[in-house]
């Protein structure tokens, strides 16, 4: 028998998932700026959206925009550099050009050639979310059955969201046991990703859950992920700033 048999791999500790959200045919130019900064490489998802910027219907038809998803796993310590070089690349601190969020990864599993990251110090943490507008954001991702994506953006959009990003994927639940010449049926469904800011994570949600009607059972599902930093949406975190400016002029 070989000994190595029964030992569990452990977990590699200290990264950060880097989502990376843009139009069609850029995400090639998001992964290319990702390897040159230091990740060993990231996946790509295709899905639609839709932003504060984009035009919503044409004569009367609704319009769906391409996008690219791309999910880019790496050391905390060289996130920030590989977040910045994204940034670059594809220009994200302009207008429409697309969005990046960074979401601290507990535990990774299959990455054991990548080196483990260093600890944050807590205290400097803290004072940094406390600080920086554009580590204040949360991520409120929502599942639903396939057709009801557009719910949940227009209540998002309606409670105050900048935009919304969906993605295809499928699943099944307690509530769904179809079946089709005795075979079973893994419904289509919708993930939507929604970035908003903390103040509103609350209102936004409500929303969401009010009208997709998720209280209701077989609806679908929704949580909320703390961000730990964003990319792409200056403009957004231009104004938190300058309210701030106001306020502290205004005590």
């Amino acid at each position: 028998m070989n000994g190595k048999a029964g030992v569990k791999m452990k977990p590699s500790q200290g990264h950060k998932l880097l989502i990376t959200i843009v139009k069609k045919s850029d995400g090639k130019q998001v992964v290319r700026a990702t390897k040159e900064a230091g990740a060993r490489g990231a996946t790509v998802l295709l899905a639609k959206g839709s932003g504060i910027h984009e035009k919503k219907s044409f004569f009367g038809i609704p319009l769906s925009y391409e996008k690219e998803v791309v999910l880019t796993i790496a050391p905390g310590p060289v996130m920030e550099t590989i977040a910045d070089s994204v940034m670059k690349r594809v220009q994200l601190n302009q207008s429409g050009k697309g969005i990046g969020m960074i979401i601290n990864v507990e535990n990774v599993l299959g990455i054991v050639t990548l080196a483990p990251g260093s600890k944050v110090d807590e205290q400097v943490e803290e004072e940094q979310i406390m600080t920086d507008p554009a580590k204040r954001f949360d991520l409120i991702v929502t599942i639903v059955n396939r057709g009801d994506a557009s719910k949940v953006v227009d209540s998002s959009l309606e409670a105050g969201a900048e935009g919304a990003t969906i993605l295809s994927g499928r699943g099944s639940g307690i509530h769904e046991k179809a079946k089709l010449f005795n075979i079973q049926i893994e419904p289509e469904k919708e993930i939507v990703l929604t970035l908003i800011h903390h103040q509103l994570t609350k209102h936004v949600a409500e929303a969401i859950e009010t009208g997709v009607e998720l209280n209701q059972s077989g609806k679908g599902i929704a949580f909320i992920i703390d961000v730990e930093r964003v990319i792409g949406i200056n403009h957004l975190i231009e104004e938190i700033r300058q309210e701030e400016r106001i306020n502290r002029k205004e005590e």
